[in-house]
């Protein structure tokens, strides 16, 4: 098993983890039981180094952990968004296929008045994935050039399972993606998507193709401290050619409700040892979830705050 240099990204790059309250019955703690098969599905954006003891873990390849994430002001939907969770998270990187992704279990420790979630009639899972495979592996040709080390099919898959129509989203973007030497001590992937939109909690833009996304990330290992290994990690979505601004209706205030184009871009400090990490994570948001910043929505009694600043706090453990 590897040392992660880093062991958490935040996501939820692009995730919109909010849903609307509705008249459902409580739903039964066993819940966990069953979203545990879900989970098994995901992973986390994570670099790794030094050879350690196969015996600790339980796969050599699999990276996995499972975390507590607290989340602050966090700009996915019209509410801004507090709230305590349960994630599941591994990455995988081996021969042609390249992996990363989480699952959470929503509000599972509590958060604010808006944040529903497994508990209190919310979404009882959200999954993010994002499985790469490798052109040039696949092909057995190195496709390579200047600073264009490898090629994928990249794909980014998001879940929200929800409780009705209106608290669900499915969305497939797929595309390019491509591994660049820096000539530095970090390591870059470029990926740009086109987007295939199922369900998008009851929104204009469902069940068709609408806009596109470019992501980067990096990692960059930055010292040892307190005898682990403290990392820089980054991520940021541009999401840009969607539909949904056009088509969706204005708000009180005269201004679009929605919009075409968002981003989110996160920041993370991480320190990881064999078993436990830390980081604390910064994500800006412009637009989050495509809605207007400042839009008056007719469904709450104030104003959208959907451009700004967030974060997280993680603590989690790798087996």
């Amino acid at each position: 098993m590897r040392r992660r240099f880093i062991r958490v990204a935040r996501k939820h790059y692009s995730t919109q983890k909010w849903g609307f309250p509705e008249n459902s019955g409580s739903i039964m703690k066993k819940i966990v039981l069953a979203a545990g098969a879900a989970l098994a599905l995901s992973t986390s954006f994570t670099a790794g180094a030094a050879e350690t003891s196969n015996s600790e873990f339980v796969s050599d390849w699999w990276h996995q952990s499972v975390n507590v994430v607290g989340s602050y002001h966090t700009r996915f939907g019209p509410f801004i968004r507090n709230d305590t969770y349960l994630e599941y998270e591994a990455f995988a990187k081996k021969d042609w296929f390249d992996f990363y992704g989480y699952a959470d279990a929503p509000v599972f420790f509590g958060g604010n008045t808006d944040a529903k979630g497994i508990w209190n009639h919310g979404s009882p899972l959200f999954v993010e994935i994002e499985p790469r495979f490798s052109i040039d592996k696949l092909t057995g040709t190195s496709l390579a050039f200047g600073p264009f080390k490898e090629w994928y099919f990249a794909n980014n898959y998001i879940y929200d399972m929800g409780r009705n129509a209106s608290g669900r989203q499915s969305t497939w973007y797929m595309g390019l993606g491509t591994d660049i030497d820096t000539g530095l001590p970090m390591s870059l992937s470029l990926n740009v998507y086109a987007k295939y939109q199922w369900q998008n909690y009851g929104a204009e833009n469902q069940n068709e193709w609408d806009g596109y996304r470019f992501k980067v990330k990096y990692f960059v290992p930055i010292t040892q401290l307190w005898g682990g290994n403290l990392s820089y990690i980054g991520f940021t979505n541009f999401d840009w050619g969607s539909d949904l601004g056009d088509k969706g209706g204005y708000a009180l205030n005269g201004v679009k409700a929605r919009t075409n184009d968002s981003i989110a871009s996160s920041h993370i400090l991480a320190l990881n040892y064999d078993h436990w990490h830390y980081s604390v994570v910064a994500r800006y948001w412009h637009n989050g979830g495509q809605w207007n910043d400042d839009a008056q929505l007719r469904f709450t009694n104030y104003n959208t705050r959907t451009t700004g600043w967030g974060g997280y706090l993680v603590v989690g453990y790798n087996f």
